[in-house]
């Protein structure tokens, strides 16, 4: 896992998996899932972050929430 935070943007792309994107899911917002073609969440995109992410239906949220305190934002669960 990996992610690419774009402070100008105010947004961060966790990477989970290098397949291919075949679709995604807006949860909100701020927040989509990205998924291949298993279905298998492939990528999870989070705007705003600035004002704080709520990770707790996020896949594999305490991971995505260690990656967001690197950064020193806030989390939400």
């Amino acid at each position: 896992m990996r992610a690419e935070y774009d402070k100008k943007a105010d947004a961060i792309y966790v990477y989970l998996s290098n397949k291919p994107y075949a679709h995604g899911k807006d949860l909100d917002a701020e927040r989509r899932i990205d998924y291949d073609a298993d279905n298998n969440p492939r990528g999870i995109e989070l705007l705003c972050v600035s004002h704080g992410v709520i990770v707790d239906d996020l896949p594999h949220a305490s991971e995505v929430e260690r990656l967001l305190g690197d950064w020193n934002i806030r989390v939400y669960a």
